[in-house]
């Protein structure tokens, strides 16, 4: 087979893989638009560049952020070896100092024998070995490339997204079960409101802020069906109590009552463990949306597992395109990584990119691919983003949510350091038994 490998986009994932590919041997052709062809977010041309924060989240080994990076060290990230050697003072947190971690990331690729950097927009697929790398901002004519090969009307290029909720922390003495109507299967949780508790919602939402789009975001159009709440809520007092948080149908048979408004949680993934807010498309900052969540009855002490958001993000339908190898289903050569397969987060982008990185080299030297374990964060996150049973697929990042539960003590189960704690040592001890 060709031993040489064409990776698009040199961001984190791209650059991850592409080091990843260049220590066990192979010629890499990383192609990268900048400067050339701007995004509008990007203010250099280096690789791996932070566009946001310059923090990758926790390094502690008791939260799923911090159990990635330690998952990763195991896998032999580079960038992670990179990042650390140019952190800044940030608590728990491994942040850095973004310019020295890109300038170092770009010095490698640049001084690597084995790693061509092209400075080109690529418009086509290539038909070689190739990993698409290319982001959230992926220019306009490679999306048309992509929507092509995947046989797709559309990408998602601007989404408005819900929060989603970890079951466990919803208070089921005020939730309920119900489908609307009894039809079916009682698989939606319901926050029932009297009027007092819905007029004090709505006018936490009229007043929340919300966050500043970014110049290229600015004019997008929305689906009507796909509004935020906070669009809807200006429309009128009871524009919600007749859309998404209409109570019709919906009693709770302990009680019997009709109730003012219903907000509503559906099941997010196939372990039954997290929940998204039916219709709560947001662009509220997050400390209003975590103020305006706990303001619903049942959701009082709720773990918000991801914000809502709102930006300009595009990706593929990766549940039924790819693999948990982050192989396409359709070509065994095309593999994808980063944002772009709807992970979310820098370091879930570097992880990706270092699994597409080790599973494209195996193919190409006839060796079993490497497909993680859900016990571990990052085997979780492929098959997450990978699962088929997704009606309704959006971007997530690590959590414990996505992870195989344990079982805790009665008294413990609320204690959520001696859960990461537990989670964290099944992981690390299944992630070592591999590399045995």
């Amino acid at each position: 087979m060709n031993n040489e490998i064409n990776i698009i986009g040199a961001g984190l994932a791209g650059s991850e893989a592409a080091l990843q590919l260049a220590k066990r041997g192979f010629k890499v052709n990383l192609y990268e638009m900048r400067p050339n062809v701007t995004t509008g977010a990007h203010t250099t041309k280096d690789c791996a560049e932070f566009v946001c924060s310059n923090s990758l989240g926790s390094y502690d080994i008791t939260n799923a952020s911090g159990l990635l990076k330690h998952e990763m060290e195991i896998l032999g990230s580079e960038l992670i070896k990179i990042a650390k050697a140019c952190h800044v003072p940030a608590g728990n947190a491994l942040a850095i100092d973004r310019h020295k971690f890109s300038n170092t990331v770009t010095e490698k690729i640049e001084q690597n024998p084995n790693i061509t950097l092209i400075r080109k927009e690529i418009t086509e697929i290539p038909q070689q070995p190739t990993i698409i790398a290319s982001g959230p901002l992926t220019s306009s004519k490679f999306c048309d490339a992509i929507k092509d090969f995947t046989q797709s009307e559309y990408l998602h290029f601007f989404d408005a997204i819900a929060p989603i909720v970890e079951k466990d922390s919803i208070d089921f003495n005020t939730a309920f079960w119900a489908s609307r109507y009894d039809k079916g299967e009682a698989s939606y949780i319901n926050c029932p409101m009297n009027k007092e508790q819905y007029e004090n919602f709505y006018n936490i939402l009229i007043n929340a802020p919300r966050i500043e789009q970014h110049d290229f975001e600015k004019g997008a159009k929305f689906f009507e069906s796909c509004l935020p709440i906070e669009v809807l809520a200006s429309r009128g007092v009871d524009t919600l109590r007749f859309g998404p948080m209409k109570p019709v149908g919906l009693i709770d048979k302990r009680t019997g009552e009709k109730n003012y408004a219903v907000v509503q949680l559906r099941q997010d993934n196939s372990a039954k463990t997290l929940y998204n807010l039916v219709g709560f498309q947001t662009n509220l900052k997050w400390g209003a949306q975590k103020e305006l969540l706990q303001a619903i009855p049942g959701l009082e002490n709720v773990n918000i597992v991801r914000y809502g958001v709102m930006h300009r993000n595009t990706f593929i339908n990766s549940p039924t395109l790819l693999k948990p190898t982050l192989q396409t289903r359709k070509r065994d050569d095309l593999f994808f990584a980063g944002q772009i397969t709807g992970t979310e987060g820098y370091t879930e982008s570097i992880a990706s990119g270092l699994l597409a990185g080790i599973n494209i080299a195996k193919l190409l030297n006839n060796e079993q691919l490497l497909e993680l374990p859900k016990e571990t964060m990052l085997g979780a996150l492929t098959h997450y983003i990978t699962d088929p049973e997704h009606d309704n697929f959006q971007p997530i990042n690590s959590n414990w949510g996505i992870v195989p539960p344990v079982e805790l003590p009665k008294k413990e189960r609320k204690n959520k350091k001696l859960k990461g704690e537990l989670l964290s040592a099944r992981s690390i001890e299944t992630l070592k038994s591999l590399n045995n």
